[in-house]
């Protein structure tokens, strides 16, 4: 994943999320939550790349940091809760998404639940729908 349209167009795959062009600058494109209108994504370009600011859980913020060097602190986002993305090939697909998927379920309020559906989205993407039983396993959230 390295454009910004591959990121849009997962985003939109969560329900009630839609894009948003709030600023005056065209360069910044946002994906937000429609039930309560905060952002999960903030997609922009930046030294010839395309960079995306997701929120983090705290508890994995760091592993991410530490994970993969173009994973920063959000950038003109607070760097306790946001990190950025740069999308320059480094990172394998799969670990955008989940990045996404765990921006979208922190700023939806996520229980469970919601956790549930979004391993289900990335699943269904990646064409494994038969390994969502699997993936929730993993993560703990047994259906």
């Amino acid at each position: 994943m390295t454009k910004r349209e591959e990121v849009l167009e997962f985003g939109l795959t969560f329900p009630e999320a839609y894009v948003d062009t709030p600023f005056h600058d065209e360069n910044w494109v946002l994906l937000r939550y429609r039930k309560n209108k905060k952002a999960f994504a903030w997609t922009y370009e930046r030294e010839g790349h395309i960079w995306v600011n997701v929120k983090a859980d705290p508890e994995w913020r760091d592993f991410w940091r530490k994970a993969y060097p173009s994973v920063l602190p959000g950038y003109h986002q607070n760097k306790t809760h946001w990190n950025s993305i740069i999308l320059d090939g480094s990172i394998p697909e799969r670990e955008i998404k989940r990045m996404i998927g765990e921006s979208y379920d922190l700023i939806a309020g996520a229980r469970s639940g919601s956790r549930k559906q979004t391993v289900k989205v990335i699943a269904n993407v990646h064409g494994q729908q038969g390994r969502a039983k699997d993936l929730l396993a993993k993560t703990g959230n047994m259906e």
